[in-house]
């Protein structure tokens, strides 16, 4: 331990200077993908892009409204033509001019082939310039989240996207690599400064940034450590500020220790256990000729076969608010009625194996993240143990972010573990995503368990169009029911998020687990 924490206090070491300077070291388990903002769309990687890459709108940490970044102003002008006034005197961080160029084309690139952010521009059929100060957004249909959808859209220099031949979103899918992927070009309060990646991150204040930051941050210092007692320590002695991912059983003596806080919060995040419904049959399992997963009913009994309060109580510690959903509260189309789990029953769920063919059960590849969620591994372990009793032989292998997400969008895994927040708060973002058939413009990005259902598929394409909002969200419910009674996925929970920091660092709790940059203090 001793050795760890002094190779953590070497990556943590300030490179700045001066007596002025205020750094913010923090530290999670998992370091970030790629640079590249369009390429994978992460959580953490879109938080941490947020510092350097700015969008035309973003939600207020306090009240989550959304607010004037790029944009300073927008117009319906039709149905399906909105107009974006952009702010001038904006500078790149290499001092050239920010202009509609540069929104039409960062949106542009947002939609092709290789970009992993369509689900965020979904509808949308063209992006105009109008001048050099006002671009019109063409939709196919009126878009009630519109502007939702552009909070996670960054803008990037175009000038600088084609000098450097990155004029195209590096593919997640190969390890090819653009220059985008390691470097960055963006308008935010931050620079990157040097990326080592799952080694250190370092970003610099942009003193040219066209805004005032209520924060005093002049550097940022991000160290990546898998390790949650590594991590922990870290902060208790002092060589860090900041975690994003604090141990559960942790936080009472961070909770109970003078110069330390903790803050809590429930994420707009779900975990669930997704599985594979489309091949014929299941690789590395020793059902030979069909695929047990195509069978509601086996999917039914994995899960009345979780424990979710256990897993709350003993592997969460109180971390997680069980679900039956796949969105959490706060998101548009959420119910009581659709949040109700399946009840836990051993016996039902041995019986649904039996009246599916499998009174002994079967063999399954079961593949979960080991640095991305809170207690991922942990949870996926207590999971793999309690389907055991009903026969099930899950053979559980873990991997670490940057390799686990590549491999599930291949489509190589039977089960897998995925968490789904909602970054515009609307659930047509998770339905689309996870329960639509997989297809073009972000249906199905993240569907790789290729669940299909043509009126699944029907519900999504109307509360695409919808514009009668109260007939919108019924059709959201609607959705969420019969992915529910369809048991497409399993949901586990909502994560209930704790920040642990020094007594002397303010920062603003949000719902999507990031940090607002614009915000931290050190005091």
């Amino acid at each position: 331990m001793v050795f760890k924490l002094s190779v953590l206090s070497v990556a943590l070491a300030l490179s700045v200077a001066s007596v002025h300077a205020k750094p913010f070291k923090w530290t999670s388990a998992s370091d970030i993908p790629t640079w590249d903002i369009h390429s994978q769309n992460n959580a953490l990687s879109n938080g941490i892009h947020a510092a350097v890459y700015e969008s035309l709108v973003y939600y207020n940490s306090r009240t989550f409204k959304i607010e004037p970044v790029l944009a300073t102003a927008w117009k319906q002008v039709k149905p399906t033509q909105l107009r974006l006034t952009l702010r001038s005197g904006v500078k790149f961080h290499d001092g050239s001019a920010f202009t509609a160029d540069d929104a039409v084309f960062s949106l542009e690139r947002a939609m092709s082939k290789t970009s992993n952010f369509a689900v965020y521009t979904q509808g949308i059929d063209k992006v105009v310039k109008v001048d050099a100060q006002t671009i019109d957004i063409f939709t196919k249909d009126p878009n009630p989240v519109l502007l939702n959808q552009l909070t996670e859209l960054r803008v990037m220099s175009k000038a600088w996207a084609e000098k450097n031949n990155s004029t195209a979103p590096k593919d997640i899918k190969t390890k090819d690599e653009n220059f985008a992927h390691r470097n960055a070009m963006g308008t935010g309060p931050f620079k990157l400064k040097e990326w080592q990646p799952d080694q250190k991150l370092v970003m610099e204040k942009n003193a040219a940034w066209w805004g005032k930051p209520e924060g005093n941050v002049t550097e940022v210092i991000y160290t990546p450590v898998k390790a949650t007692a590594t991590r922990m320590a870290a902060l208790l002695s002092g060589e860090v500020d900041f975690v994003l991912d604090p141990s559960p059983q942790d936080l009472p003596r961070v909770r109970s220790t003078a110069s330390l806080k903790v803050i809590d919060g429930i994420e707009n995040r779900t975990i669930f256990l997704g599985m594979d419904q489309f091949r014929d049959e299941l690789p590395g399992s020793n059902i030979k000729g069909k695929n047990p997963l195509k069978d509601q009913r086996v999917r039914k009994a994995l899960y009345q076969a979780i424990d979710i309060a256990t897993i709350n109580k003993v592997t969460m510690r109180g971390l997680g608010q069980p679900t039956g959903a796949l969105v959490a509260p706060q998101v548009n189309g959420w119910t009581k009625e659709v949040d109700k789990r399946y009840p836990y029953n051993l016996d039902a769920a041995k019986k649904l194996l039996v009246d599916a063919g499998y009174k002994d059960g079967f063999e399954v590849d079961f593949a979960c993240p080991n640095n991305r969620y809170i207690n991922d591994e942990a949870i996926c372990q207590a999971v793999t143990a309690m389907w055991s009793k009903v026969g099930v032989k899950a053979k559980l292998r873990t991997l670490p972010l940057a390799t686990y997400f590549p491999m599930i969008q291949r489509y190589e895994a039977s089960i897998y573990m995925l968490g789904w927040g909602v970054p515009t708060f609307d659930a047509l973002y998770s339905i689309q995503s996870l329960v639509r058939s997989v297809g073009a413009g972000g249906d199905g990005n993240y569907n790789v368990g290729r669940y299909s259902n043509p009126q699944m598929d029907a519900l999504v394409e109307r509360t695409k169009k919808e514009t009668d909002l109260k007939l919108r969200t019924e059709l959201l419910t609607k959705a969420l029911a019969l992915q529910n009674e369809d048991v497409a996925h399993i949901p586990l929970h909502n994560q209930v998020i704790p920040w642990a920091m020094k007594k002397n660092i303010d920062v603003v709790h949000r719902a999507d687990n990031r940090l607002d940059w614009r915000l931290i203090k050190v005091n």
